[in-house]
């Protein structure tokens, strides 16, 4: 699973069709010349304010101050200009400062009436993918961007994900990771928009496979990895693709968009049951990837090539039935007494949960 344009539409109501976005470099100069044409401040107070951020940098507070002083002055092209850069300083193109904005980013609201040419969705989810790979290294110490991409859209959704929400004396992150190694396919939730989709009907440009950017930073977009969230059976992907080689060619690839969508329409067939996929896929994914955040102590690693249940009636090689029912059992009873994998009074129902998970030969 992933976050998908699908998910950015549905969450954010942000347009994921458009262009990219294309600013020239900014430096302290060109940052400082900027918000004397765009906001109407003088050329001493900019100064003074990227001296305080030390470059092209704008705080979020001077911002709002720049907004109310530009509404009382009845000013609004400049009021609106301040208002929307502080707001996706805040928000979509949010850094690990929390209190700056990028100058770069001023330019998107020179000419009010154009703004929805741009692919603000888009946008959004090439800042967060990239800071995705960064939390991948084992000293990144904080993740970035729009955290509302990992939350849900309505009661249902928040019920669902309160159940993950820290409380003070209860579960520790190390514990959190061992409740997700319990989980099954059935436990989750591959089409959450399904009843949405009155608001926000399906766009096929969510299938687009190739490269999205903002500015100069480039990520893969790939659903064909995650054609569940769809509604399809899952495969075994295409390698990953090349880098491209000029920003120029990732225009071009979304432009023509229609290319890639008709070359995957062939390959899709309707899921029966939410987790399905084609035999031999996860095998190839457990080669791939890694099984589990934790493993339980005194239980033999998962091999590789070893894969747990999909579903109860995926295929005859799933555990008994009894077994899922029993692991079933044993999951809801620690949650209801909010064990941990820590407690030695769970510990050995944590091991039997673990195994009534495992595929037995």
């Amino acid at each position: 699973m992933t976050i998908t344009l699908d998910d950015v539409a549905n969450l954010l109501g942000l347009p994921i069709r458009g262009e990219f976005y294309s600013p020239s470099d900014v430096d302290r100069v060109t940052a400082c010349n900027l918000v004397v044409h765009l906001l109407g401040v003088t050329t001493e107070e900019i100064w003074e304010e990227t001296k305080k951020t030390r470059g092209a940098h704008y705080r979020l507070d001077w911002l709002k101050e720049v907004f109310r002083r530009q509404c009382a002055a009845e000013r609004f092209d400049c009021a609106a200009r301040a208002y929307l850069l502080n707001l996706v300083g805040s928000t979509i193109f949010t850094d690990k400062s929390h209190t700056l904005v990028d100058a770069k980013y001023l330019p998107l609201f020179r000419y009010l009436d154009g703004i929805d040419k741009y692919a603000w969705g888009t946008a959004v989810l090439v800042v967060f993918y990239d800071y995705l790979s960064d939390a991948c290294y084992y000293d990144t110490k904080q993740l970035c961007g729009y955290m509302t991409l990992l939350q849900g859209a309505d009661v249902e959704c928040f019920a669902r994900m309160n159940r993950w929400c820290y409380k003070q004396g209860k579960h520790k992150v190390h514990e959190y990771r061992s409740i997700i190694d319990a989980l099954t396919p059935a436990d989750v939730i591959w089409r959450p928009w399904e009843n949405h989709r009155g608001v926000i009907p399906f766009d096929d440009i969510t299938l687009y496979t190739g490269h999205i950017r903002l500015c100069s930073t480039v990520v893969k977009y790939l659903p064909e990895r995650c054609l569940r969230q769809f509604g399809y059976i899952q495969y075994i992907p295409s390698p990953p693709l090349p880098d491209p080689a000029r920003l120029f060619d990732v225009d071009v690839e979304w432009l023509g968009y229609v290319t890639p969508v008709t070359e995957l329409f062939p390959k899709l067939r309707p899921a029966t049951y939410p987790s399905e996929c084609e035999d031999g896929y996860l095998e190839w994914f457990y080669q791939v990837s890694h099984p589990l955040l934790v493993r339980p102590d005194g239980v033999p690693q998962v091999p590789r090539y070893s894969v747990p249940p999909t579903s109860a009636d995926a295929s005859s090689s799933q555990p008994p039935p009894i077994l899922q029912q029993i692991g079933d059992l044993i999951q809801q009873g620690l949650s209801e007494h909010q064990a941990s994998p820590d407690d030695e009074l769970y510990r050995h129902f944590y091991k039997a949960l673990y195994l009534s998970r495992s595929r037995t030969s």
